[in-house]
Order: C-alpha cells, then structure tokens, then sequence
C-alpha cells in the first residue's frame, strides 16, 4: 500500500489501494487548455524573438500591407502586452472581461517612385505604436472571464488536413463495383477531388464542382500526352528481328499472366510456356534464373497494344499515328508500313495494369495546356470569357499560392507519409508531384494494390485547442482590417499620416469579442463541482464551424474505434442526439504540437519492462504490440506467460512474449477522469 503527500504539502495521507503500482504521474489535467494558450499569446518575447507560430504568425502572415500602387508600405515589427486594467476578482465583481491590452509595433514605409525607370527610393520610415484591442487572458483555471462570466473553450476535433484515399462501398453504380475516390484537404483553400467514374475514366473536381478529366488537370500543370503515359506507364520495345519481333523477358511483368499461344525463347527457339497455361510466380522467376532474354512476338501480337510514342515520318514531319493510339488492323499496316525497326507500346496489360489514364486521355477533348487552362476557368468561373492570362493566374492561385492555399505542417507531414514523398514541412502549397502521386496511388487502388485510410482512425483526426481556434478567428479579423487599411492608403496623403490614422483595430477586436462571446466552442463553464469543471476543460467536441452537424453526422463518426484507447474515453459520452460527437480525453492523454492525441506506454527492451515513458499518437502506435497493464510480471519484470494478450493495429491477439515491446501505465488509461472515479468501474454496467 503505497502512501502519497497531497500537493499543497499539506501531512494528508493519501493511501493507495491498487494492485498495480502507478509509475507515470498524473498529468496536469488542463494542460489542454493552459499550454495551446501560452503558446497562440507568448506573451513573453523568447531570446531571439519570436518563433512564426501562434499571434506572430497570424500578424507575419497578413502584414506587410502595400497601398494599389506600390508607393507605400505598412510593415509590422513587433507586439507586446500591457498589464491588465484589472485582476481575475474585480472582473468578476465588475462584469468585465478579464484581458490585456495588446501593443502593435507598425513600420510606416513611403517610397518614391522614378517616373521615367519605375526604381524606387525610401523616402521616409516612421515608426510607432499602435492598441490593437484588447486580447483576454486565459486565468490559472484555464478558464476565461467574459463579462463577468467564466467560461470555457472547448476544444475541437476534426478531420485532419492531408491526403484521403476512399471508396464509395459500391453504392453509386448499380452493379456494386467500387469506385475509388482520393481527396487532398488543404487547412484552407480549395479542395482537390480525384475519383473514378463507373466506366473507368479518372476525373478532377476543384471545390465539388463540375467535374473535369483528370489528364486536363495534368495539361494545366504543362505535361503533354506523351509526358502523362510515360509518367503512368512502363514501356515495352518492341525490336524488329527478320521475320518477327523480340520482347524483353520481365519477371515481374510475366507473373500470373496467361499465355494465349506458345511463348518461344526468342534466341533458341524452343516453347518455354505452352499456349493456355497460367504462368505461376515460381515458373516466372526460374525462366528469369534460367537467363531468358527476351521472347518471339508476331505482328499480331501487336494488336491491341497502345503506343507509347508518336510515329512521325521524318522525312515529310507528319505524324502518322499519336502516343496512347490502339493498334488495330487499320493502324497496324500503317505501322509497318512506316518500317519502324523499333516500337515502343505501353505496359498495360488489363491484368496488373489497367489503361485508366489512358483512356482519360482518349475521352479528353482538350489538346494543349491553354485548352485544359480555359475549361478549368470555365468550371470555376462559369459565365466569364476566358483569357490565357486571367486562366492561368486564376489556376495557379487555387492551388499554388500561399495567400490562398495552406496545407499546413500537419497536412505537409501527412501527405509525405501516406505518398511517400520528401518535402520539407515548410512546403504549404501543393506541387505538381503531389497531384502526380495521388493519382499514381489512385491508380494502383484500382489496379487492387494498396488500402484505402480509414477515417475515423484517430490518426486521421486532430485537436484544434484554444490558441488555435482564436489564432484563426483573428487572421479573419486582420483580413477584414486590411482591405480597409488598403482603401486608406490609396485615398489620402500618405505623406502626412502615422501608422495609427491608418489602423482601425474594431474589425480585429470584434472578431476576438464575436469568438469568445457567442462561438459554438465558447461555452458557460459548469461549475456544479471541482469536477465537473476539470471535465469541461478537457472535452472534445465534433461540432463547431469547420466541424459536423449533428444532422450529418453518420454513425461511424460516433462509434468507438480501436484507436480510442488511451486517448478518448469509450464510456464518457452524452446520451442523445450528441452521442460520440462529443467525448472526453482520457486520464493520461496530451495532445501533441501537431494536435494528434497521445497515449503513454511503457518501454519493454530486451523482453523486461522498465520505467521509460514513451508517449506515442495513433499512427505511431500501430508499428508495436502493447501489452495491457494487468499482464503478469515476475519480480524482474519480465512477462510470466509464454504468450500475451496484446493490441496490435487495433486487433487484441495473442503474441509470443518476444514480440511484445510496449505495455500499458495503467488501468486508468482507458477512461477519462470522471470515469476512473468510479469504484468498481467493470461491475458498473448495468444492462438497459
């Protein structure tokens, strides 16, 4: 029995009646609340300045601001709190709002413009400070005082930002055949669909319109026909050799395919498969062992076949026959009529390999890369006559510009794990590889290779806290300030003014009072007892703006799911038509810098269990075998059982000790707060 002092020091003995001893503390319960905070205001300048996160980056990513012609510019320096009018108490008695005074520090900065050479000289800088409204501050409780009131902002859980491959579960075609789906969502900014019709042919959709091929896409981003097969397609050549012609032998290529006549090695002549039987994965690889090159090919063989290039005849520049064409009997006497020795076809063989892209290019009607741009502008634009110039700045502006499109260091992070890519964190806006591996990994869905995310997985959701909620809310504010600071600067003499005749802070202070004072997430605490209060500060909402209403939301969305455990409690959950939208953390979670909810576990090396804590989110969590905190131990900590119930990738199974690597910190784990104050938690179901 183990005996605790209280934490205010206090000689109150705490006895402690567990069977299994407690290694990891208890976590500070509002840290949620108190460290998202701290983080958004800082209010405290670290050496060095500030990082870009929180109040700084929303400031660093509005300003600087220039006037519509260009001879004037607002930059902004630095910020900093006053103390507040007022403490915690004397708000409550008075009604007030509990906040500091927030100071802006604004570069004036006046350039002059040569008429003849468009250069430009500073003519004059002019610094000053500027109030900016009023900022709240969080109280030690993590809570806030509005108008006299305590309240609490309840953070939000929603569909993380990143890449989401689907399927439609056969519903849309009456045969039931799956259509896949993928979905790049940014954190703001356009939303980029790539799915498959019922007749095979990939198609875009920008923002849930109308829908485009998806080759008009990849024109818009400067690829050519024959550049998009060759990105999508293997080629195979086919070489002319007296009367027939040789394929090259590929083992990977040959696996599980049906030979439709004898295959004859190309240099000995003899049958190494005979016509109509299936050559297995064994037989391919010893033919690859036994040194077979290549194989006879007649000209019939050809047929059906698509070509990976152009066939021009060089001589006159004409071309005969285009990359992606189907070589049929008309074609084929063309092609041999052009006396080609060498013809390169695509590697699709119906099996391995569909001819999606392929024929997306044949169903598409534009041909050049200002066609695809138009039809784009057409879509997003409908009603307006298109010009290359208006097209193409309106194209790079939904996905290519910072302004407007935000992956955001979670969604860069995500993408780069389920692509496979290697771009830096710093890269918020899409690049013409994503678009490219998205369909590739789209394709190869089709193709049956790969699994399609699940998105109720907690790796696939994440917590937006309070400093991010308002970080948001501000950045509107700020965007609404500065459409009026950019009329001002154009209609007076800028010569004479200082930043504050330009600033009118009340959008930004309205939109700080409009969060706080009527939000769906800021909420009246409940304050019926010391838990009740701790409990409201560490729920999980699904609803909010950005979030699901309850009328949309399905039952998936609500349901436990096997990542749930040691993050969000399966048992503390309303009853109702909020039931699963609304959750609680669990004892020991924290939400990590990225807003994916960690869970402890204790490290087991070299199959003995030791103190280290290791908190890991649910993608990392996968990888290992956790055993539960009731598994038995002998006096080394080593596990007694030869073999022992672990989780793993949401299945609990049975493994060889060996394998296990990571255990439980305890009981508690599972539930929230509320819940683990139960006695008897497992006995206190009763039947309804």
């Amino acid at each position: 029995m183990a005996q605790t002092q209280t934490f205010n020091g206090r000689r109150r003995v705490r006895k402690f009646f567990g069977k299994i001893p407690e290694v990891a503390e208890m976590p500070n319960l509002i840290e949620v609340q108190k460290a998202s905070y701290d983080q958004f205001l800082m209010v405290e300048e670290p050496k060095g300045g500030r990082p870009d996160e929180g109040l700084q980056a929303v400031f660093k990513s509005v300003f600087p601001i220039s006037d519509f012609s260009g001879s004037s510019m607002l930059e902004f320096v630095k910020y900093e709190f006053e103390a507040p009018k007022f403490d915690v108490d004397e708000c409550r008695q008075r009604d007030l709002t509990y906040a500091a005074p927030l100071k802006v520090t604004l570069r004036l900065i006046v350039f002059d413009i040569d008429e003849d050479t468009g250069a430009k000289s500073i003519k004059d800088i002019k610094e000053q400070d500027v109030y900016m409204g009023d900022m709240p501050l969080m109280t030690l409780n993590g809570t806030f005082i509005v108008n006299g009131t305590e309240r609490v902002i309840v953070s939000q859980m929603h569909r993380s930002p990143g890449v989401f491959f689907d399927h439609d579960k056969g519903k849309s075609h009456s045969s039931g055949k799956l259509l896949f789906a993928a979905r790049v969502i940014p954190y703001r900014g356009s939303w980029l669909d790539i799915e498959f019709d019922s007749k095979d042919v990939v198609h875009a959709r920008i923002d849930r319109r109308r829908k485009i091929p998806v080759t008009s896409l990849l024109m818009a981003l400067g690829m050519d026909a024959e550049e998009i097969l060759s990105t999508f397609y293997n080629k195979i050549t086919y070489k002319r050799a007296g009367d027939h012609w040789r394929i090259p032998f590929n083992v990977e290529r040959f696996r599980g395919l049906k030979a439709v006549g004898d295959l004859i090695d190309a240099d000995t002549n003899e049958v190494v498969v005979e016509a109509g039987k299936k050559i297995t994965a064994r037989q391919a690889r010893q033919l690859g062992e036994k040194g077979l090159k290549a194989i006879k090919a007649t000209d019939e063989d050809l047929l059906g076949n698509y070509l990976a290039e152009d066939i021009v005849n060089y001589a006159t520049g004409e071309i005969f026959l285009e990359a992606g064409d189907e070589i049929d009997e008309k074609t084929l006497k063309v092609l041999l009529a052009a006396g080609d020795d060498e013809i390169k076809v695509l590697d699709i063989d119906h099996v391995n390999v569909g001819a999606y892209i392929r024929n997306t290019l044949n169903v598409d009607k534009n041909e050049s890369r200002q066609d695809a741009l138009f039809d784009i502008y057409r879509v997003m634009r409908p009603g307006e006559p298109p010009t290359l110039e208006t097209a193409e700045a309106m194209f790079n502006s939904l996905f290519f510009d910072s302004e407007r499109y935000d992956l955001s260091a979670v969604g860069r992070v995500k993408m780069n794990m389920r692509l496979e890519l290697k771009a830096e964190d710093t890269v918020r806006v899409l690049r013409k590889d994503d678009i490219l591996a998205v369909v590739k990994t789209l394709v190869e869905l089709r193709d049956g290779k790969g699994e399609i995310d699940d998105i109720d997985n907690l790796g696939n959701r994440r917590v937006r806290s309070v400093g991010e909620l308002m970080e948001n809310q501000y950045r509107v504010g700020l965007l609404r300030m500065e459409r009026a600071i950019k009329e001002r600067m154009s209609s007076i003499e800028i010569d004479t003014v200082m930043p504050q005749d330009l600033i009118n802070a009340k959008p930004a202070a309205a939109a700080v009072r409009e969060f706080f004072g009527s939000s769906q997430l800021s909420q009246f605490m409940d304050q019926t007892n010391p838990l009740s209060e701790i409990t409201h500060k560490r729920r999980l909402s699904a609803l909010g703006p950005g979030g699901l209403t309850r009328e949309r939301a399905g039952f998936e969305v609500r349901d436990v799911h096997p990542t749930h455990y040691g993050r969000i409690c399966p048992i503390e959950t309303p009853e109702g038509p909020n039931i699963g939208l609304i959750n609680s953390l669990a004892t020991f979670a924290r939400v990590n810098k990225y807003g994916f909810i960690e869970s402890p576990y204790r490290k087991i090396v070299n199959g003995k269990l030791t103190n280290e804590v290791v908190y890991l989110s649910a993608m990392e969590e996968a990888k290992h075998h956790v055993a539960q905190a009731n598994a038995e131990l002998d006096k080394d900590g080593r596990f007694v059982d030869e073999f022992v119930i672990c989780r793993n990738a949401g299945e609990v199974m049975m493994a060889p000790r060996e394998n296990v690597d990571l255990m439980d910190v305890s009981p508690k784990q599972m539930v929230s707060v509320a819940a683990a104050l139960i006695p008897f938690l497992e006995n206190d179901d009763a039947n309804r």
